[in-house]
Order: C-alpha cells, then sequence, then structure tokens
C-alpha cells in the first residue's frame, strides 16, 4: 500500500508562515548595563561599529580602541566584549562601550589588588594633562610627580613601556584609578640600599648613575645609596665645572674611596681609576726640554697649557717675551691654539710645571751685547715719552732708554713732553746695557758740551747777565746766556708780557748742578 502525500491546505500554510515570519524578526533579548559579546563589522576614522545581534549595530569612539602610540587594538571580525549603555541613542542608534565592559571586569579584581597593597602590571598608553594614562584593563591615571623618584622632563619616552604599578586611589563608583610608578622604585631603592649597605667597601669599584651634578661636584646613585664624587677627584688634570665631564642621567663608573657606614656617606673617586699621569712627570717632560701643548684657558697672569691628559703647565706672562710689556697673556696666545715651549722648572708635591715661551727665541739681550758696546754712538728715533725719560728705536729689538737725568745738562722743563716730540731723530750713545736686570741706558747730553763747564767758571751765582727768551713752558721763560748755556727765568719772576725773542737783563740766582738746576732772575 502506498503512502498518499496529503498537501497543507490554505489555513496550515498561514499559520507556518507566521510562525517562521516571527522567528525571523525576534532579536536576541538584551537588557542596558549588561556587557555582551559582540562582533566589529567596520572600523571608521572615528569609530568602530560592533553588532551585538540587535536590529541596529553599535558605534563606540575609537579612542576607547587606542593603545600605545595611537595604535588601534581592534581589527574587522574580531570579538569584543561591550557594555549596552542604551538602546537609542540621540542619533537612534545602540549605545556601547569597550572600556566600561572592560572596566565591570576589571573593578573586583583592582579593589583586591588595592586591598592586599599588591603591584599591578600596566602599559603607559598616552600622554595627558598632568601626567600619563595607563591601560591596567581600564585606563588610569598616572600623576607627573608619581612617574619616577626624581622629576621628569620628557614623558614621551615612557609611552609603550610596561611597568609595575602602585594603586594609591581607587574609586569604583567614579570610575577613577590614580597609580604610582614611584611607590614600585621606592621600594626597590630601599631594598637596594640595604643590599648595597651590606656589601659596600672603601677600593670597591661601582657602576652607577649621575643624580645631580653641583659646582662642586656629583652624586651618583650606586644603587638604593647616594655617593658623592667631588670635582677634585673627578680628574687628574683641571676642570671648571663638573658639568664639563657629565649630566643627569649619564652612566659613570666610580670607586669608594671613604665610607661612613654610620651616617651612610660614601666620598667617591673616578680619577682614582686611572694611573696618575704626574707619577713620571720628571721623566716626560725634563727641565730644560722643549715641549708643545694645547692653550686650555687664558688668566690675567697667563696661559695654562694642556701637555697630557691630566698634566697642564703654565706660561707665566713674564716668560712670553724678552722685550715686550704685555699687559695680557691673550695679546700672545688664544684658546685651543698649539704651541711650544721650554721647561723652566717643575714642582711635583704642588703639580707644578713651569713654562718659557720666550725661550724659544733668541734672547735680545744677547744680542744686544753683542751688538752694542759701551760708548758707541747711535741713531735714535723717540718712540714713547715718559716722565722719567725717552724709549728711543736705534735698530735692535730692544728699545734704549734715555732716562731724563741724561737729556740735557740743565733741565729747563717738568717733563721730557714739553721738549720732545714723538718721531724726534738725534744721536745718543750707549751708556748701559744690563741684560739681568733688562736695562739698555742711553745717553743725549753725554754728546754735548757740558754746560756746568761754563756756568762753574763765569756764572757763579748773583753774576749779571744778558740773555734772549729762546723758549717758554710751564715752568718759566728758558734764556739763552751764549751757546750751550741756557738757564731758567721762573714763571713767578718774569714779566706777564715777556715773549720768546725778548732780551732781558738778569742775574744768576740759582746753581745746582745735582739738580741740573740754573735759575735766572731779571735785575730789579
Amino acid at each position: 500500500m502506498c503512502a498518499v502525500a496529503i498537501e497543507p491546505n490554505e489555513q496550515q500554510k498561514s499559520s507556518e508562515f507566521a510562525k517562521l515570519f516571527e522567528e525571523s524578526t525576534k532579536t536576541t533579548e538584551l537588557k542596558e548595563g549588561e556587557v555582551v559579546k559582540g562582533k566589529v563589522v567596520a572600523i571608521t576614522r572615528d569609530s568602530v561599529v560592533v553588532d551585538v545581534g540587535f536590529k541596529s549595530e553599535g558605534r563606540i569612539s575609537i579612542d576607547e580602541f587606542l593603545g600605545a602610540h595611537g595604535k588601534i587594538k581592534a581589527e574587522v571580525g574580531s570579538d569584543v566584549e561591550v557594555l549596552i549603555e542604551e538602546f537609542e541613542d540621540e542619533d537612534g542608534l545602540l549605545a556601547l562601550s569597550k572600556e566600561k565592559a572592560d572596566a565591570l571586569k576589571t573593578w573586583d579584581r583592582l579593589e583586591e589588588v588595592a586591598e592586599k597593597n599588591q603591584e599591578i602590571e600596566g602599559t603607559i598608553i598616552s600622554k595627558v594633562k598632568g601626567g600619563l594614562s595607563v591601560d591596567i584593563g581600564i585606563r588610569a591615571f598616572l600623576p607627573g610627580s608619581q612617574i619616577d623618584l626624581r622629576p621628569i622632563r620628557n614623558l614621551d619616552k615612557f609611552i609603550g613601556e610596561t611597568c609595575a604599578f602602585k594603586i594609591i586611589k581607587l574609586n569604583k563608583r567614579r570610575g577613577n584609578v590614580v597609580l604610582s610608578r614611584k611607590a614600585v622604585l621606592e621600594k626597590e631603592r630601599e631594598s637596594l640600599r640595604k643590599e648595597t649597605l651590606a656589601t659596600i667597601q672603601e677600593g670597591q669599584v661601582f657602576d652607577g648613575i649621575v643624580k645631580n651634578v653641583t659646582d662642586y661636584g656629583v652624586f651618583v646613585d650606586l644603587g638604593g645609596i647616594d655617593g658623592l664624587l667631588h670635582i677634585t677627584d673627578m680628574s687628574w688634570g683641571r676642570i671648571n665645572h663638573p658639568s664639563e665631564m657629565y649630566k643627569l642621567g649619564d652612566d659613570i663608573r666610580v670607586v669608594v674611596l671613604k665610607f661612613d657606614a654610620e651616617g651612610e656617606k660614601v666620598s667617591l673617586g673616578l680619577k682614582q681609576l686611572s694611573e696618575d699621569p704626574w707619577g713620571d712627570v720628571e721623566g716626560r717632560f725634563p727641565v730644560g726640554s722643549k715641549v708643545s701643548g694645547k692653550v686650555v684657558s687664558l688668566a690675567d697672569y697667563g696661559a695654562f697649557i694642556s701637555l697630557a691628559d691630566g698634566v697642564e703647565g703654565l706660561i707665566h706672562i713674564s716668560e712670553m717675551s724678552w722685550s715686550k710689556k704685555i699687559k695680557h697673556p691673550s695679546k700672545i696666545l688664544n684658546a685651543g691654539e698649539e704651541v711650544e715651549a721650554i721647561v723652566l722648572d717643575i714642582d711635583k708635591e704642588t703639580r707644578r710645571i713651569s713654562l718659557g715661551l720666550k725661550q724659544i727665541m733668541a734672547n735680545p739681550w744677547d744680542e744686544l751685547e753683542n751688538n752694542f758696546s759701551l760708548g758707541t754712538k747711535l741713531k735714535a728715533t723717540v718712540r714713547n715719552i715718559t716722565d722719567f725719560g725717552l724709549f728711543v728705536d736705534v735698530g735692535a729689538d730692544i728699545d734704549g732708554l734715555v732716562h731724563i737725568s741724561d737729556l740735557t745738562w740743565v733741565q729747563n722743563f717738568a717733563t721730557p713732553a714739553e721738549k720732545f716730540n714723538k718721531g724726534d731723530e738725534f744721536e745718543v750713545i750707549v751708556l748701559q746695557i744690563d741684560p739681568e736686570n733688562e736695562r739698555f741706558s742711553l745717553g743725549l747730553k753725554q754728546l754735548q758740551d757740558d754746560a756746568w763747564d761754563i756756568i762753574n767758571k763765569k756764572y757763579k751765582l748773583g753774576t749779571e747777565a744778558a740773555g734772549k727768551i729762546v723758549a717758554k713752558n710751564e715752568l718759566g721763560a728758558i734764556v739763552e746766556l751764549e751757546k750751550g748755556v741756557q738757564g731758567l727765568v721762573p714763571a713767578d719772576k718774569l714779566s706777564a708780557d715777556a715773549n720768546v725773542g725778548d732780551e732781558l737783563q738778569l742775574r744768576v740766582s740759582k746753581t745746582e748742578p745735582n739738580e741740573r738746576s740754573f735759575q735766572l732772575e731779571p735785575q730789579a
């Protein structure tokens, strides 16, 4: 017997269609405030679109998916847990939140960590006002003051780093978590300090980090305890400021010079890790040898020359030139210049090397003695005029001095400038060459007849004579009695209307050969 298919009637067909239609339009039963699983279906410039099985999809701000350095932590097709905030927002869309979903799962764990004062690991993801934002399952705030043991200027370098933190503030109702990395570092530092104090000893070498730079040295973190590296123990050479060698955060290797366990004070050395360059300085730079070096600094009294690492010598200003009177070393040398010098003296105890620059050149005083003997007559040109005489050029490297007492037999002027000018030319005679005291003395009056021979014979005190005014100066009028014999009429004895060329009747009022003074006064 064959089975016969019975066609459903119209009423049955209508009932099944209604059932299928109802099932096809039925949506998953969702509740506001519930965490559900969804799927990322699209990513736009400012949002991530998530399908949670509702009649419409939800949009979540892309900021909730940003990781370190702005990288998006989502991709199309990936699953994500989200919190349903409301079914229709102002745009009629499903309002979802990934951060709040993460937060709900995370809060219980955070409360437990905070209660037990445990550490929690997180990744620093961005810089925010006042500090950094950290991903610990939810976004937490790391204040700038809690980032490190010392103030940090560049916060960007921490972005992307995964670190351990302590929770210092937790408010679930407000969704507020504040972290401290500093608290973790302080705990680690205290552990290191105890370990370091238990093992530190004089002579021990440490690798440390420069923690602070001052005018007198640098403080070095040895691992939980700081030591002072004084400026005098930084280099065998001379440095002006510790910052010339180190800056904050630099790695440094030092040796413990002294350790005070009770006061927990550590004195450190850097130069002691290298051999003292002054140990064999006398053998390397013997007295009398020629050396070369670089000018490292200039002072009013001389120039410091670097001869080797940690070894400097001084060229005193008096050792820079045989003949020139140098006002400042910068007139001769410049910082950074390479120079040659002669070693004059070494004092290892005070670590001083005296150098000479002029000794590289021939001593012009020796040449002066060889070229000019006493009594030699020379042509001279006035180069400089002083109150005590004239400096004149006689064709040598050294200028000679005609002292005021060797200018004229009778001095009828207050200063040489009243009688002589720069550029004046005349003949002089060599009176003295003294290389030891650096004196080159010349005479002008010695080439003239001695007026005192005539004065002593013909013009004794009270003698009357006639004369002509040949010049006037601050002292009075210079009167010539005869060729080679001139006297002075003091200003207070001279008529106000007296002029050069006037003839006067005079009387000798003073004759003092030692003072080179021969004075006259008008007859009444």
